[in-house]
């Protein structure tokens, strides 16, 4: 053979064995694959193209001039999942823990680039110690990281899976993506560690509590999806894509329905409690209306009286916001509105339409609320629907009252069909908010207040908490039965699907932060 050739596929032998075998078993014994294997399980065999395999470290002290690093502790390139495009990164924690130097940062920075001109998205497998130390200031390239997850925000769909640790400034770039995701027991992420926070303000707490899987995914919010392990992380990786257009100038990908579009789902006719009061579960509803019963719920653990995710209908992909009534109700709060919201402009910008299911008995009342900003975050949800030019379908099913009402949207947002379940009752308030102000005083002066108070309370409730006198208004265009729901929707879906509007040219709106 060509010694030159032999060299070549030496030096390439030695990059693919990554940190060494003994740091490739430490990696599986604690459940984790390597960064070249969560590669080959994502893209479609044989079409993965490495990038600057032989890049190394350009720092030559603090011992780094001793130090092999193989492909500078990440691999980088372009393939297809599931026949489709697309570009990743995968860091390797077995090679200097994955920490970012200099020519590891421009190695993704170029990925994220390359990306943004093909126009199609781009993965990340996060599993880093964070910067590099011994490569001092330059080591940080993570501003131009960040800057270019902002350019193509919006414009190629972005998805970061945590697989491991994701410390420090390198937090930011999953947090600026369209969705992360979280390996449940091995994912940790965090500004500062445990040590750092035991010394500057005396808290005492471990890793998984400070920042693991569960922590994000029900408290702070930044997970979407928790896996199970690195298989399940890249298949949920692989379902999310699924639903995305490759580009925000593109219709997202529709697949073949077997799921008869002409499905009549007679449980719906009976499914909301006589009570009102009574919960009952948002996702049975979803569940059945979607293509094959299957709904990809997103951060199903947080703000959980609010329910987002996407679904087929007739093969078309949606996206779902819907109250929650099992969860406060189906009051929307702070949480909910941002989780909402965030949402919401995730689909828009993927030209992906969206379906609200509306059950909002209002905000949630409460001191904590107000002060915290429900009116400043509250304002996002409003922002967010009346921002999307997506085709708007809506669904009011039981309570749609007062100023919660635009925020799960309605026909003064610009949507684009509203049809209402005859369970449904649109108005400011419910009837026992209404009649202590209305008739306060006619039921004091009562000779039986409880009993004039029904009275006036069915009153009210004949005149106004009935989907007619909204239809009359035209804040209703059909009241429809619930068992037609399924085909109702796909017949709008259809007639708008690949609708174009513009706006008003401007920089960018100013959504209230």
């Amino acid at each position: 053979m060509n010694q030159k050739l032999q060299i070549m596929l030496d030096k390439k032998a030695h990059i693919l064995m990554q940190g060494g075998q003994e740091r490739i078993n430490k990696q599986h014994i604690k459940g984790k694959l390597t960064a070249r294997e969560r590669l080959d399980i994502l893209f479609d065999k044989g079409t993965f193209v490495e990038y600057n395999m032989f890049v190394k470290p350009r720092a030559t002290r603090f011992g780094m001039d001793k130090t092999d690093a193989p492909a500078d502790g990440i691999v980088t390139g372009h393939g297809l999942i599931n026949g489709r495009k697309a570009f990743a990164y995968s860091q390797d924690a077995t090679v200097l823990g994955g920490s970012m130097g200099e020519m590891h940062g421009l190695k993704l920075a170029r990925m994220q680039e390359l990306s943004l001109e093909a126009g199609v998205p781009i993965i990340g497998l996060n599993d880093s110690g964070g910067g590099r130390l011994q490569e001092g200031p330059g080591a940080s390239v993570y501003g131009t990281i960040f800057y270019n997850n902002v350019n193509a925000s919006g414009v190629v769909p972005q998805i970061s899976a945590l697989m491991g640790s994701c410390a420090g400034g390198a937090c930011y770039s999953p947090a600026i993506n369209d969705f992360i995701i979280m390996v449940d027991k091995t994912s940790k992420a965090f500004i500062t560690g445990p040590a750092v926070i035991k010394e500057v303000t005396g808290e005492v707490v471990d890793f998984e509590t400070l920042g693991g899987a569960l922590t994000h995914s029900t408290k702070s919010g930044l997970s979407n999806l928790v896996a199970r392990d690195d298989y399940d992380c890249i298949n949920q990786i692989k379902i999310l894509l699924s639903f995305m257009p490759d580009n925000c100038t593109q219709m997202p990908p529709v697949y073949a329905c077997n799921d008869d579009i002409n499905r009549r789902i007679e449980e719906l006719n009976d499914i909301i409690p006589e009570n009102k009061r009574k919960g009952y579960d948002m996702k049975a509803i979803i569940s059945k209306i979607a293509d094959d019963g299957f709904f990809f719920e997103i951060s199903p653990n947080f703000a959980r009286n609010i329910l987002v995710g996407f679904v087929r209908m007739g093969g078309m992909p949606m996206g779902v916001v819907a109250n929650q009534p099992n969860y406060l109700a189906g009051c929307l709060d702070i949480n909910a509105s941002c989780k909402a919201a965030r949402f919401i402009r995730t689909c828009d910008a993927f030209n992906i339409p969206l379906l609200s299911i509306v059950d909002v008995p209002g905000y949630l009342p409460g001191v904590n609320q107000e002060h915290d900003g429900i009116i400043r975050h509250g304002a996002k949800m409003l922002y967010a629907w009346a921002e999307a030019t997506v085709p708007k379908i809506i669904m009011p099913i039981r309570k749609s009252y007062g100023g919660a009402t635009p925020a799960m949207c309605s026909i003064d947002m610009h949507a684009d069909f509203v049809m209402a379940w005859p369970s449904c009752e649109r108005a400011v308030v419910g009837a026992d908010a209404a009649v202590s102000v209305l008739y306060k005083h006619e039921i004091e002066k009562a000779e039986d207040p409880a009993a004039a108070r029904e009275y006036y309370k069915k009153l009210y409730e004949d005149e106004f908490l009935n989907p007619y006198r909204s239809a009359e208004l035209a804040k209703f265009e059909d009241v429809i039965e619930p068992a037609e729901s399924r085909i109702k929707i796909i017949q709008t879906l259809r007639m708008f699907w690949g609708r174009k509007k513009e706006r008003p040219f401007r920089k960018h709106g100013n959504i209230p932060l």
